[in-house]
């Protein structure tokens, strides 16, 4: 054969099925640019200069994986349409004397096509696109970039590579279809539907009992850090059941709707559940695919969406005032208020020097450690508990406990409480607290009055994810008490100490604020490397100014991250939702086409269509409904470990928009893709 012959044919076979191409042309292009514009920015220089940048660039190095995993699924199945349309053409080729080797020289030009077709105009729309995503994250980072074009060839290489090798599984995949299938198979194969899975039922069975594990794992798993952990669990179980249920359960609702005799045998339904049935098999699979992308985009956007419309809230609640230190000292069980002097002196001659204040101070003794709670019961020693066994997970949880002085409450909170030496107060955080009693281990069982209100914001507390208690004690000797217990429990491998916490707010800007920060922290270091009296002093400062940015960029950049895998999300499941429509309107063509011929109306044919889409076609947004509605306790409690509290009503406020959104998006693309699938099987009958 004369050079060039099987290029041409392969560029012939694009051409006349460009209809079946485009589309796929269009789902590469949009994967390569995608995944280019992650890549890029995730070893963008730029971001070097900018707060938050490192951290931005961490999250988008997960999206580079989590884009490049979902273009080798994505183009995997789409290509299967492809595969299925092409079979007739390859069979009739073959049983004109082609050899299969010679359809896979054809196949090899086809793919070589569209992989430098789609990877060149992925890469340049990649690059135009790639500055206007740059600024939009330095924009949500607050920070400043210019308009200059960079070429990074390190992006380039990495999409090219990637996507060289999905083509060649591809390529890989046609083969394999080609060799095992016979020219008659072939030939007919678009006139061949899918056949009902084999034991359907006990697919749907096992697909319910694991949506219903799932289901439970979301709504009964209280603890954030085992939300967070069982949440992938949940996702792979999710997906394998929707799958399942789509597929068998397809089957079983054709089934059903062919024996309601009323539904059945009209004019609108009886060809399009027959043809469904036909095919069902497919039609689940893919069915469950567009589910479960639609729950992608709508759990990615409505998840970190909150949690940037929060950001600010979060930053209060971690951080109530604009800043803290907190002074104690090693090997000490006891605070000397002489020894922590130097520290407060440091930080209010500092004050003055900006012409600063101390507004809103609190200024009070602390002593905090982790204890394991059953009931009213609180263990210290938490390594002898484990030793003999009464540390059990399933009965009782590890919880923070923040201890304070009677005295420095009162001189707080502005009250004249008094307590005998078994009593305390105790206030809660994202727990509950059923008892009236409190027995901490080493100490008689205390009783236990809950306190309405919180006497002064904990920021630590506020965001402690496992829950925990503040605890107003008689005196400091209980603290010192507490201290001992825990340091003995310790054995040498760590010390804990009774601290002093000195807080208030400040009427200058963020960024002197930060200033401020910078210097006292200079300063402590400078004093405690002075310090010769042997005491080691532990300090720690915080400053709001200087955290607000870091949860901007952490918040801010899951926000772009989740925008970016939504779009990716949204796109997989618009394409999906089209190119399925288009490849069954083509196969259901000549039947609708015989139909109209032996007397069927237009108008009929148009009612059997809205029968068939509208049948199958909301099923996966009211699953997607069920899955969002069901999985959000379990996202809401991974946003509260996340974010130091999560706005119940905001993020409910925010899921649901979200859904009503993608709702009215759904039934467009269904209006468009009816309109599609009606022109393509009515073509044959406009022709005459």
């Amino acid at each position: 054969m004369r050079r060039g012959f099987y290029l041409k044919l392969a560029a012939e076979g694009i051409s006349k099925n460009r209809k079946f191409y485009f589309p796929y042309f269009l789902t590469c292009i949009c994967m390569v640019m995608m995944f280019y514009i992650v890549a890029y920015l995730s070893m963008s220089a730029d971001f070097s200069g900018i707060f938050g940048g490192d951290m931005l660039q961490s999250m988008l190095g997960f999206g580079v994986f989590v884009i490049g995993i979902f273009s080798l699924i994505f183009l995997y199945y789409t290509n299967s349409f492809l595969i299925r349309r092409r079979q007739k053409e390859f069979g009739l080729y073959n049983i004109l004397g082609m050899g299969k080797r010679n359809l896979v020289k054809i196949l090899l030009w086809e793919n070589i096509l569209t992989a430098v077709v789609s990877i060149a105009a992925g890469l340049v729309f990649g690059i135009l696109f790639s500055k206007l995503a740059e600024m939009a994250a330095v924009k949500i980072l607050g920070g400043k970039t210019g308009f200059d074009m960079n070429f990074a060839a390190k992006p380039v290489m990495w999409t090219v590579i990637l996507f060289l090798a999905i083509t060649l599984l591809i390529m890989l995949r046609m083969v394999v279809s080609i060799f095992r299938l016979r020219p008659v198979e072939m030939l007919r194969s678009e006139n061949t539907g899918e056949k009902p899975p084999k034991a359907n039922w006990l697919l749907a069975v096992l697909g319910a009992a694991l949506l219903g594990a799932a289901y439970y794992l979301a709504v009964a798993v209280l603890d954030p850090m085992a939300a967070m952990v069982l949440f992938f669990l949940a996702v792979v179980m999710v997906i394998l059941a929707t799958y399942f249920l789509f597929i068998a359960g397809s089957v079983a609702l054709c089934r059903l709707l062919q024996k309601n005799k009323r539904y059945y045998y009209k004019t609108k339904h009886f060809i399009s559940l027959s043809s469904m049935t036909y095919r069902m098999k497919r039609n689940g699979a893919g069915l469950a695919s567009i589910c479960i992308l639609s729950t992608m985009v709508l759990v990615t956007v409505s998840s970190t969406t909150c949690l940037f419309a929060q950001s600010e809230d979060a930053v209060g609640k971690r951080y109530p005032k604009d800043l803290s230190v907190q002074i104690s000292f090693a090997d000490q069980t006891t605070l000397s208020e002489e020894d922590t002097e130097p520290y407060i002196s440091a930080v209010e001659e500092i004050l003055d020097e900006h012409g600063e204040a101390a507004e809103n101070l609190e200024d009070y003794r602390m002593y905090s450690l982790t204890v394991y709670q059953a009931g009213a019961e609180f263990m210290i020693d938490l390594a002898a508990g484990e030793q003999s066994g009464q540390i059990d997970t399933d009965t009782g949880e590890f919880r923070g406990v923040y201890v304070i002085p009677l005295e420095d409450y009162n001189r707080l909170s502005g009250t004249e409480t008094e307590l005998s030496d078994n009593e305390a107060l105790i206030y809660p955080y994202k727990m509950e607290y059923a008892y009236d009693t409190a027995h901490f281990e080493g100490f008689d069982t205390w009783k236990a009055e809950k306190m309405e209100k919180e006497p002064f914001r904990i920021g630590e507390a506020d965001a402690n994810a496992r829950g925990c208690l503040l605890v107003v004690a008689k005196d400091v000797s209980v603290l010192e008490q507490m201290c001992r217990i825990k340091n003995d429990s310790l054995e040498g491998e760590g010390v804990s100490s009774i601290k002093r916490c000195y807080s208030f707010d400040m009427g200058c800007g963020d960024e002197e604020q930060s200033e401020i920060y910078d210097e006292i922290r200079d300063r402590f270091m400078a004093l405690s490397e002075e310090d010769d009296s042997g005491n080691y002093v532990y300090w720690y400062a915080e400053s709001k100014a200087a955290s607000r940015a870091e949860y901007v960029a952490l918040f801010g950049g899951l926000f772009f991250l989740g925008i970016l895998l939504g779009a990716v999300f949204l796109f997989g499941t618009v394409l999906i939702m089209y190119y399925k429509q288009i490849s069954e309107g083509y196969e259901d063509q000549d039947r609708f086409d015989i139909l109209m011929k032996v007397g069927m109306s237009r108008k009929e044919v148009k009612q059997s269509i809205n029968s068939q889409v509208l049948t199958v076609f909301f099923l996966p947004l009211i699953a997607a409904g069920v899955h969002l509605a069901f999985a959000y306790p379990l996202i809401s409690r991974i946003l509260n470990l996340i974010s130091a509290g999560t706005d119940e009503k905001l993020f409910l406020f925010v899921t649901a928009c979200c859904y009503l959104v993608f709702a009215i998006f759904y039934v467009i693309l269904y209006w468009v893709t009816s309109k599609s699938y009606y022109g393509i099987v009515s073509a044959k009958e406009k022709e005459r």
